[in-house]
């Protein structure tokens, strides 16, 4: 990740840089701006600006709540000097007026307060955000994780902050298990990092599996096998197996969906390219991609459209777009694993 200092605009970091890296480059800043949609990030960056000042008093305020007057009353200045650090959540959610007092109140700050306001993103208050920004404010970026390097990096960082080291194929393993959400990376991440032995130098893609295997999660990868392989009945089997076993619905998607997208990405190469040299380029492991094409023998032009679009439907259904979440899961893996058996006729 990139560390800027900026001239007049404070420090711009991200908010997975390990614990502690601000305090390499300068001392705890009295103003924090955390910007971004990306919850986990966020919350991340709180807990570790809030436990560097854990010796402070604090007092938290929400934005959409705040009446004119209240943030005057609570930043004015103590009578016994302690150390305080004032959290104004949801920044975005701030009257125009409220805006204008805390903007006002930044030349009169009590030097034992310390600011920390935290914005979701979007154009609501930009302005107020802009303006903060152009302060020395130490700006930290939790924007969402939508690159697969980015995701990649986010991994790799995560293992570091934990003191491991992981493989390029382990990341792409854990990235590709997990899909986008980050709270999740973040906790396979410390996990892996806890389970897997001390003495073993690098963490790789077995590792990944080992973990996945252990988890109820991992059932999903079972339903996405089933699934792609055109398996009607052991879609059934494995997909209630998983919903009894207590498996989220959204996770069973997730697993489909990326063995879909495995497919789609191999679709497209030369027969006799080598694995490891498609590693790269595809953004999957050697072993994703040799079974990739195994499974790819089953698909026809056409199927992967259907595929992904029932699990689209599938996504809205299980997250409350239907009555009935359930029913709308096993029509898609039901309906997907009989285009497949009937080489995309139905």
């Amino acid at each position: 990740m990139t560390c800027v200092i900026g001239s007049g605009k404070g420090m711009m970091i991200s908010a997975s840089f390990r614990e502690g890296v601000v305090a390499d480059f300068m001392a705890l800043s009295p103003l924090v701006l955390i910007h971004g949609s990306e919850a986990a990030l966020s919350d991340r960056a709180l807990h570790e600006a809030l436990s560097a000042r854990k010796d402070f008093e604090r007092t938290s305020l929400d934005g959409s709540d705040l009446e004119l007057g209240r943030y005057g009353e609570v930043i004015a200045p103590s009578l016994f000097s302690e150390k305080r650090v004032i959290v104004v959540k949801d920044l975005q959610d701030v009257t125009a007026e409220v805006g204008e007092e805390i903007l006002e109140s930044f030349d009169a700050i009590d030097p034992n307060t310390h600011l920390i306001f935290i914005h979701r993103g979007g154009v609501k208050a930009k302005g107020l955000v802009e303006k903060i920004k152009k302060l020395k404010s130490e700006y930290i970026a939790c924007e969402p994780l939508k690159k697969q390097s980015d995701k990649e990096a986010f991994v790799r960082e995560e293992f570091a902050r934990h003191g491991r080291k992981v493989s390029p194929a382990g990341v792409l393993a854990l990235v590709n298990a997990t899909g986008s959400d980050t709270r999740e990376l973040a906790a396979a991440c410390s996990q892996i990092s806890f389970d897997t032995n001390a003495g073993k130098s690098v963490i790789d893609e077995e590792d990944i599996a080992n973990y996945y295997q252990g988890r109820v999660e991992a059932t999903g990868f079972d339903v996405a096998d089933a699934v792609v392989a055109g398996d009607v009945k052991g879609t059934l089997i494995t997909l209630r197996n998983a919903l009894d076993t207590g498996t989220d619905p959204v996770m069973i998607i997730s697993a489909v969906a990326n063995s879909v997208r495995a497919i789609a990405k191999v679709s497209d190469v030369p027969r006799g390219a080598k694995s490891f040299e498609l590693a790269g380029p595809l953004g999957l492991a050697p072993w994703q991609i040799d079974k990739a094409r195994r499974q790819l023998t089953r698909w026809r032009p056409g199927m992967i459209t259907f595929a992904i679009t029932e699990l689209a439907r599938a996504d809205y259904g299980v997250k409350g777009g239907e009555a009935d979440p359930i029913y709308a899961l096993e029509r898609a893996m039901v309906s997907i694993a009989k285009n497949v058996a009937s080489g995309g006729s139905v």
